[in-house]
């Protein structure tokens, strides 16, 4: 993953942010989109890009553009800043390769301990029994 690279292929737009605000908010332009282009993209290799496509599947467009989007300042490049490092994170959590589980089997001790608690609990129900006058 050329960090770089993907940098510069980020296409931002900026956005009039919604709700409340005042006069203030219908003429300032504070919300920021950034756009990334999976398929296309020059700075992941095709193994990582196949990754990303099955791990974010359900964030894709169907041409397979990441879009994401940060209102949470007032200010322009603050949110630049936050939807940038937003990226970088779920491109990192996407590209993580999960560990291979190494089956394990209970100890010899453990299953004799479960056997023998299993055992004295069905003598003790069993002697909760009304005896059998056969």
């Amino acid at each position: 993953m050329d960090k770089q690279q993907i940098h510069r292929e980020l296409i931002f737009k900026a956005v009039r942010s919604s709700g409340a605000g005042g006069q203030h908010v219908n003429k300032v332009s504070s919300k920021v989109e950034l756009s990334f282009n999976l398929p296309v993209s020059e700075g992941l290799s095709d193994m990582e890009k196949e990754r990303l496509q099955s791990k974010l599947s359900s964030r894709l467009t169907n041409e397979g553009v990441l879009i994401l989007q940060c209102d949470e300042a007032r200010s322009q490049h603050k949110n630049k800043e936050l939807v940038v490092k937003r990226f970088f994170d779920i491109l990192k959590k996407g590209l993580e390769v999960p560990k291979k589980r190494r089956p394990t089997k209970p100890t010899k001790s453990a299953v004799e301990k479960r056997l023998k608690l299993k055992k004295m609990s069905a003598e003790r129900k069993a002697s909760r029994r009304k005896p059998n006058l056969d």
